[in-house]
């Protein structure tokens, strides 16, 4: 499946949640899908700066040409893992043009997410997208 797929499949399992409340268990329930990093994956370097929750995430590169840049990821937040989750689907499994090329602000309106976060948590969403941008730019 590729990875338009996923963001799509994504929207509209979000566009069949009409109440708030019914997005936020789904978001947690994305979250409950991520493996867990291990303790050695869990340090400054992969720590993701200026999320009030912990969240790591950790980058692997392919030897393809052009590479393609996976990601996981996790937090000790639920509702934090699940964001970690929705931004994997979104940017996971691309190259690093593809990567800086989406318009994440975009498919987060269509999930209908960020006027529902508070700012600590927006702030996070945000900062997570920052590092995958700036682990992407950093690779072109």
């Amino acid at each position: 499946m590729d990875s338009t797929q996923n963001i799509d499949d994504l929207i509209a399992d979000f566009s069949f949640l009409d109440d708030w409340e019914d997005r936020y268990m789904h978001v947690i329930e994305l979250g409950k899908s991520l493996a867990p990093l291990s303790g050695a994956e869990r340090n400054t370097g992969t720590k993701v700066k200026g999320c009030v929750s912990q969240v790591w995430l950790v980058q692997d590169i392919s030897d393809e040409k052009p590479p393609i840049i996976t990601y996981r990821g996790d937090s000790d937040a639920h509702i934090v893992k699940g964001l970690v989750a929705i931004v994997l689907t979104i940017f996971s499994g691309r190259t690093a043009q593809e990567i800086t090329d989406i318009n994440a602000g975009e498919i987060l309106a269509k999930l209908g997410l960020e006027e529902h976060l508070t700012p600590q948590r927006s702030n996070g969403l945000h900062a997570m997208i920052a590092r995958i941008k700036q682990d992407a730019a950093a690779l072109l």
